[in-house]
């Protein structure tokens, strides 16, 4: 073998292994998960089923319908809050803000934040919030809804606290959390939305994520 040819030879050995340590892993992939068979060309092979988010029907600030089909080919971002939140939410909001500001020009990442007191944050009131965020509403929904439903989604489907607590300041209480979803609808991160460090990772998350699917 040639000097030459040996030299060339651990450069492309070298480059492939730098290669290699640049590839950043997968995101996990949150809740429960079940392995299954299914059939490929005749045979039978493991199949893994992950834990989805459940199909909802909510409005928005605008009054639209909003589904999971809204977020079809779409990554997203949840939460849950209410206006008259006095505690944690206007750090949510502060901080989820940052996170549409990183996002805007990227036409597949989207936001949804759940009202969890839908008796007093009526469609006109969420549109007046969303206003003096200064946010567009295709691009985060701010939904209403059955009171039931959205806290049984909170709680079955993004494993969120939300729930009326009369012994809470505010009736209220909820968890600060912002979930990342993917396009197959599976959660695939869970950040503290009141800290400004977590969200700078969720912004990075997303650039993976996106990179990923």
């Amino acid at each position: 073998m040639s000097y030459r040819y040996f030299t060339l030879l651990i450069i492309v050995v070298l480059m492939a292994g730098c290669n290699k340590k640049k590839q950043e892993p997968k995101l996990p992939v949150f809740g429960y998960r079940e392995v299954t068979t299914k059939e490929v060309d005749g045979q039978k092979v493991l199949d893994t089923v992950y834990h989805t988010i459940a199909p909802f029907q909510f409005v928005n600030q605008d009054s639209a319908l909003i589904t999971n089909e809204t977020f079809a080919g779409k990554i997203y971002v949840a939460d849950f809050f209410f206006t008259s939140c006095r505690t944690i939410c206007p750090k949510m909001k502060t901080q989820m803000l940052r996170v549409y500001e990183a996002t805007e020009e990227l036409p597949d990442v989207a936001i949804i934040s759940h009202t969890i007191d839908p008796e007093y944050d009526t469609v006109a009131l969420l549109r007046d919030f969303a206003e003096r965020l200064g946010v567009s509403s295709n691009r985060w929904h701010f939904v209403t809804g059955e009171k039931d439903k959205i806290y049984d989604l909170a709680q079955t489907s993004y494993f969120a606290t939300a729930m009326e607590d009369k012994t809470e300041p505010d009736g209220f209480i909820h968890s600060g959390a912002f979930l990342l979803i993917d396009k197959q609808r599976r959660i695939r991160g869970k950040y503290n939305g009141t800290v400004e460090e977590d969200v700078d990772r969720l912004i990075k998350d997303i650039g993976r994520l996106r990179k990923e699917q």
